[in-house]
């Protein structure tokens, strides 16, 4: 059985569902450990965890494509938000993790599927067919993840972009929405945190991997030997 363990305000379901929560609040730089805990798994830190774990499988690449561009993201945005898909791949995959990440045709079978969508958030998405995506609100970005609720292995994954998300911020939103995609769930609230790593729940200055993000997304999917 599939259960979507995503943001609460891209459910399609109710929030306690999946326990779903957005970001968590913190104060100060965290340890390593606490931060990995909070981005995995929203652990507050020296608490418990409040998402489960989930995590891909590891004996291939996963495959990343653009499953859909709206007309309103032709031209420049669409040049933008395939750059951003381009850099963001690249940096996963020189970060060392045992996990890595290509590109396929639109028309190949993919497990993370991006959408360009034409909407503002004012009402629900709807007609697209997409399962999950209809009846979201999406303002900048969101990403739902699928995952078995008795292994937390996920099985797809679905990022969807929304037309008032400013063309400045592409990179990096789509660098934080995939690396979400692959099991890190949850942003941070926290001042000390700002420009420091791409789940910095307010602000959009990080285009690459902080320190700690890395960090975070080897201890999620450690090297291989």
């Amino acid at each position: 059985m599939l259960r979507p363990a995503l943001f609460c305000l891209a459910l399609a379901l109710p929030c306690a569902a999946s326990g779903a929560v957005d970001y968590v609040e913190t104060d100060g730089l965290l340890s390593d450990e606490d931060f990995y805990r909070l981005v995995a798994c929203a652990a507050p830190p020296g608490q418990s965890c409040r998402k489960d774990m989930v995590r891909w499988p590891t004996d291939r690449p996963l495959r990343v494509q653009f499953a859909r561009i709206d007309r309103a993201f032709l031209g420049g945005r669409q040049k933008r938000a395939r750059a951003a898909l381009e850099r963001a791949i690249q940096y996963i995959n020189r970060a060392g993790a045992g996990i890595s990440l290509r590109e396929v045709a639109p028309e190949a079978e993919a497990d993370i599927r991006i959408y360009l969508v034409d909407t503002d958030g004012s009402t629900p998405i709807s007609g697209t067919g997409i399962k999950g995506v209809d009846g979201m609100r999406v303002t900048g970005a969101r990403v739902i993840v699928w995952s078995r609720s008795d292994t937390h292995v996920i099985q797809r994954a679905r990022i969807i972009f929304g037309t008032r998300l400013d063309i400045r911020h592409y990179e990096s939103a789509m660098i934080e929405e995939l690396t979400q995609a692959l099991g890190l769930l949850t942003d941070i609230r926290n001042p000390a945190y700002l420009g420091k790593s791409i789940f910095s729940q307010d602000d959009n200055q990080s285009k690459d991997l902080g320190p700690q993000d890395l960090k975070a997304l080897r201890r999620h999917y450690p090297p291989r030997e």
